[in-house]
């Protein structure tokens, strides 16, 4: 097995993926007791969710049910998702819906949380008690398109983004121009209501974190085509102004890391640059995509499959989910996992899932991210295969926690979509994550580190 093993956090350099590291995983489930973590995953009796020994998973909500609130069903494609203290050992989970215009369930426009009635995404908010049971699903904000990632804010509120540029008047339907972040309190959906955070930008908005100590939010654009999307920066006019604040306007920034115009380049974890913050010309995109913009005299760095976004400890992390040459990228790579330290001005390369482009890793494609208790980071699989959410730790091992149920027909073929929104209990004591089609979420609970 080839290997490069380094600290994943705790120097910063990262552990490079092999080819034959994927096909380990694979192999079979009895090959990941070769790996620290939890165990090989067993086969679910239920065919649902493959899981380590100990552990074990409730079904809290399906597209297609009643929502507990009356407004109507449970919607479809069931994506980025965050977990709220409710007080006394409730939880509140904001979930997001990435409903395009094709979608079958809509999330259904309640009046003051609709945007743009002819818009068929949102996002959902499901009550639990202490026990880990669902006791309300409500509608918290429709009229919305293609509500993919987002991000939790450090006043409690969840940021839900916008994977579109569709325009108003376009074939779509749409009745107003899309692309933007919404705010969404869990508590009092309607305490922001369906206003679009503008100054954020117009983009394909993929995730979004904000600094705790300072307030910028960080966000990533999820462009697949040329030219590939850019890493931003917003510095709110109201930093850690709480609910609603973001509304005040702000600045918006693009990364440049100078003489590298595509991440994809960056082979070697470890690999450490300085960066500057450019100001993006016109945020609204009026009449250019802000990636077409012009950033002057030494253009601006672009990647493609920008995705999963997180703060975590003294900065940001933020994935590229795959690069292709075939597709226009400079080079080939099945996922960058990258740091950004603000206090030092520099990002940092800390994990590349392998090429390898004949082989179809079941490693590949790293979208959604999170902080796992034992420090290290949570990552979902959206690629071919059988869908995983991998570990990494502190230490630079990597480790299944679950995999999606398999199709009995088509060995190896998964019976449902990629895995997304993957996020902690306050306590840390339960993993939430979504199956994006069939739309359903799980709670997962065990003997966590």
């Amino acid at each position: 097995m080839s290997l490069t093993r380094r600290s994943l956090l705790g120097t910063g350099l990262g552990i490079a993926f092999s080819g034959t590291l994927g096909a380990l995983f694979a192999a079979s489930p009895r090959a990941a007791q070769v790996l620290h973590g939890y165990g090989p995953l067993l086969p679910d009796p239920q065919g649902l969710l493959d899981l380590p020994a100990g552990f074990g998973y409730r079904v809290l909500s399906r597209a297609g049910d009643p929502l507990r609130s009356g407004e109507g069903t449970v919607p479809s494609n069931c994506d980025g998702m965050a977990a709220f203290d409710a007080g006394r050992g409730r939880v509140r989970l904001v979930r997001n819906h990435e409903n395009k215009v094709t979608a079958t369930l809509r999330v259904p426009a309640v009046e003051g949380l609709t945007y743009d009635p002819h818009a068929l995404g949102g996002c959902t908010v499901l009550d639990l008690d202490a026990a880990g049971r669902v006791t309300g699903e409500r509608v918290g904000l429709a009229g919305t398109a293609v509500n993919c990632a987002g991000g939790r804010t450090p006043w409690n509120t969840w940021l839900s983004c916008e994977e579109t540029e569709d325009r108003a008047g376009d074939a779509t339907g749409y009745t107003k121009d899309h692309g933007y972040v919404f705010e969404v309190d869990p508590a009092d959906p309607h305490r922001c209501g369906a206003v679009p955070l503008t100054a954020m930008g117009r983009f394909a908005h993929e995730a979004v974190a904000v600094d705790p100590y300072h307030g910028t939010v960080y966000e990533t654009e999820d462009a697949f085509v040329k030219p590939f999307g850019l890493f931003y920066r917003f510095l709110p006019a109201r930093p850690l102004g709480g609910p609603c604040s973001l509304r005040a306007g702000g600045t918006l920034e693009a990364l440049r890391v100078p003489g590298v115009a595509d991440l994809s380049v960056v082979s070697e974890p470890g690999t450490e640059f300085p960066v500057e913050w450019v100001r993006v010309p016109d945020p609204a995109a009026a009449s250019t995509p802000i990636r077409f913009q012009d950033f002057g005299p030494g253009g601006i760095t672009h990647a493609q499959k920008l995705e999963g976004c997180y703060w975590g400890g003294s900065g940001v992390y933020f994935v590229s989910s795959y690069a292709r040459t075939r597709e226009g990228a400079a080079a080939d790579h099945r996922g960058q996992v990258w740091f950004h330290d603000p206090r030092r001005s520099v990002i940092r390369l800390e994990v590349v899932f392998g090429p390898a482009a004949d082989i179809r890793l079941p490693g590949d494609c790293p979208d959604n991210i999170c902080l796992a208790p034992d420090g290290g980071l949570m990552v979902c699989e959206d690629g071919g295969g059988a869908q995983y959410v991998f570990g990494l730790t502190p230490a630079g091992e990597v480790y299944p926690v679950a995999r999606g149920a398999q199709d009995i027909g088509r060995p190896g073929a998964p019976a449902w979509g990629e895995f997304a929104g993957v996020t902690f209990s306050p306590d840390s004591r339960t993993m939430y994550v979504n199956a994006y089609t069939p739309g359903t979420t799980f709670a997962v609970t065990g003997p966590w580190h």
